[in-house]
């Protein structure tokens, strides 16, 4: 039975923000808060305990209260890069990720995907909305990270395929598909702060 206090939390947001002109996604705001902040309100109350994986702004993300873990892989890998620096600097045997973009997260993500995954006795779970496969939000034991470690100094970077090696269940959110708006352009931000109201 996973508990609560077995999971930690890491906030994706090592990225280069390509899209958003270079722009570091989770300091920009919406509705008068870091967008960062608002996937920490509905995350956090989720987990035993939560980290910020971060390579630029350190500070400012540490300003926020919790830990910070950069990628130990140069230049920017992507988030399996995260993953494993993560799960390098905890001690639970349960991550979930989530990804710093996306501020209107299933309030009850985790309870979903641990649910999931128990049902299926997968090794990882991960939330589909009905359309696609979301593969930032997932659920996984960190007991992989070896595994994790060779899938990436043998140059996989792509999260599915290192997914595909395991036992993967979709954990179905199709009732709740829009909880995964995700911020990529100004416009994208833009249109969220004059639609949908964000806690």
């Amino acid at each position: 039975m996973t508990r609560i206090s077995d999971i930690t939390a890491v906030i994706l947001a090592g990225g280069k923000g390509r899209r958003m002109q270079g722009m570091d996604k989770g300091l920009i705001e919406l509705n008068d808060k870091l967008l960062i902040q608002h996937v920490i309100s509905a995350i956090a109350p989720q987990v035993g305990q939560l980290v910020i994986n971060a390579n630029r702004n350190l500070q400012l993300y540490a300003d926020l209260g919790y830990p910070i873990v950069s990628d130990t892989m140069d230049d920017y890998q992507g988030p399996l890069a995260g993953l494993l620096a993560t799960m390098n600097s905890i001690d639970t045997p349960e991550l979930v990720s989530v990804p710093c973009d996306g501020p209107l997260l299933p309030r009850d993500l985790v309870e979903r995907l641990v649910m999931a995954r128990d049902q299926a006795a997968a090794d990882i779970a991960v939330a589909h909305d009905g359309q696609r496969l979301q593969p930032v939000y997932a659920l996984m034991p960190t007991r992989l990270k070896q595994d994790l470690k060779a899938f990436l100094e043998s140059g996989g970077r792509k999260i599915d395929l290192w997914y595909a090696q395991h036992q993967v269940v979709h954990a179905d959110f199709s009732d709740t598909a829009e909880a995964f708006i995700n911020i990529n352009t100004p416009q994208d931000r833009d249109k969220l702060q004059q639609g949908k109201e964000v806690s």
